[in-house]
């Protein structure tokens, strides 16, 4: 148990849920459920159970370093692992890979966003123990795949083929978004997966991989190979990571690798990246209307809305309104269809061109 670690990538700004997740207070930090939790601590409270809590490093923006010592209290500073500027998902790895390599060589690690919702937990975890185990012996770098339930066109898609290594499925392909015409025949065909974005590998594998894909990467870490796990550190990465290519581990090492295998996971699994996901997940009233953080919600001749208030005191009363977004926070109140709500990250631009960056 002492060899495996836990990344968790907390620095997303989570543009999609605007106005309820602001640049300043981003989704990773909202509690959606009113359970008292935010996403990113229900993240960190489900792995805590089978890693060492000293073994959980998040890596997040500078900008929100208070935040994650408010939320995660208990946490070493030196487990929050802060970036200068936002370079996506390969290079937030690669930095935490560098530093736990430094702190040990024989590390197998479950990557992790912070954001995502798991509804059978103890399936989850025993899947997770799975993996790290399949890691630590086999020298392949693992990704969750969920079997999909409906044609999904918000999620991107793994595609398996029929050679196994122990229970594990060597990936053919991955696929971006589809459109709903391909999203169907995914599911028809029973080859194609839901790609989690959850990932296990050992730490020299994954390593290895980043110096034969991106070595555009590695190059800038090796600089200060050294450095890592040290009071330098955090002055070679201000330094250093924003010379690092933005680019995302699956077009930059797991579309290109020989060695991914999928494991197939059936754990109540969702992405919480869009509107209409925290509607599917969330609890509904005998209109179909998904109200969330408030019991103050009047619907007539309304429904199958989604209403979000940032203020649980603030009454809502709705007429005529049907499949719409309605989400308040602070100085937003914006009124959406959902099934529109891709706009919503060109209406923040607009916004912020028109009035500046205070309602951003």
């Amino acid at each position: 148990m002492k060899d495996n670690y836990c990344i968790i990538m907390g620095g997303g700004i989570g543009s999609r849920f605007w106005p309820f997740s602001r640049e300043s207070y981003p989704k990773q930090f909202l509690d959606f459920f009113g359970t008292g939790r935010s996403l990113l601590q229900m993240t960190f409270d489900r792995f805590v159970k089978i890693i060492p809590r000293e073994n959980i490093y998040i890596v997040t923006n500078e900008s929100y370093a208070s935040l994650m010592k408010e939320q995660l209290p208990d946490i070493d500073d030196k487990q929050i692992l802060l970036e200068p500027i936002r370079r996506n998902t390969a290079p937030c790895i690669a930095y935490a890979a560098y530093h736990i390599k430094s702190c040990n060589p024989n590390a197998n690690i479950v990557v992790a966003p912070s954001d995502h919702l798991i509804l059978k937990e103890d399936v989850f975890l025993q899947d997770i123990q799975r993996g790290l185990e399949f890691v630590k012996e086999n020298k392949a770098l693992v990704t969750l795949g969920v079997k999909p339930s409906r044609a999904e066109t918000g999620y991107g898609y793994i595609q398996s083929d029929e050679t196994f290594l122990d229970e594990f499925s060597k990936v053919k392909t991955f696929t971006e978004k589809p459109n709903a015409e391909l999203a169907e025949v995914f599911l028809k065909s029973g080859e194609f997966f839901w790609n989690s974005g959850l990932f296990l590998w050992n730490i020299n594998t994954i390593l290895e991989a980043f110096a034969l894909y991106l070595p555009d990467i590695t190059n800038q870490f090796d600089l200060g190979k050294e450095l890592f796990n040290t009071p330098e550190e955090a002055k070679f990465i201000q330094k250093q990571f924003p010379y690092c290519p933005s680019i995302s581990i699956d077009y930059g090492i797991m579309e290109k690798a020989d060695n991914v295998y999928m494991m197939c996971v059936d754990f109540g699994w969702a992405d919480l990246g869009t509107w209409g996901s925290l509607y599917d997940m969330a609890g509904k009233d005998e209109q179909k209307n998904a109200i969330l953080k408030t019991d103050k919600v009047l619907a007539y001749e309304s429904g199958e809305n989604i209403v979000a208030m940032s203020n649980p005191d603030r009454l809502v009363v709705l007429q005529g309104l049907n499949d719409y977004i309605v989400a308040e926070s602070a100085n937003v109140l914006l009124i959406c269809k959902k099934g529109e709500e891709q706009r919503i990250k060109q209406f923040v631009v607009d916004v912020q061109l028109k009035y500046g960056k205070e309602f951003n």
